[in-house]
């Protein structure tokens, strides 16, 4: 197997977070998918790794189901688009339950970009 093989892929990724951090912010962390509610975690919890990173996955989140809401006109694109923020928002739900740290599926890699 070559180097090449062996490395994951920027966006599968899973980091590993205080387990103090996560105990303490798991509550709060589980608004991050829950549309415009990403912005409490985001803003309340900046010393937070934990809180932090799943908050601006919230926020790409968040972001899609706007697009996706301007799309509904035009041939069902945005119930699509809906459909596929609910099941991005259910993983993420399930991540901050097992306390992991994990990009969602096509676009965790945008929200580990942003930078608050």
């Amino acid at each position: 197997m070559t180097n090449m093989e062996e490395q994951k892929p920027e966006a599968t990724v899973e980091k590993q977070g205080d387990p103090k951090d996560i105990e303490d912010n798991k509550g709060i962390t589980f608004l991050s998918y829950i549309g415009i509610l990403c912005l409490i975690p985001l803003l309340s919890k900046k010393d937070s790794a934990f809180a932090q990173y799943h908050a601006k996955q919230g926020v790409v989140l968040f972001g899609l189901e706007v697009i996706s809401a301007l799309l509904v006109p035009v041939a069902g694109i945005g119930a699509i688009g809906y459909l596929i923020a609910l099941v991005f928002a259910i993983i993420g739900i399930v991540n901050v339950s097992k306390g992991a740290m994990k990009p969602l599926p096509l676009i965790g890699s945008i929200g580990e970009k942003i930078n608050l």
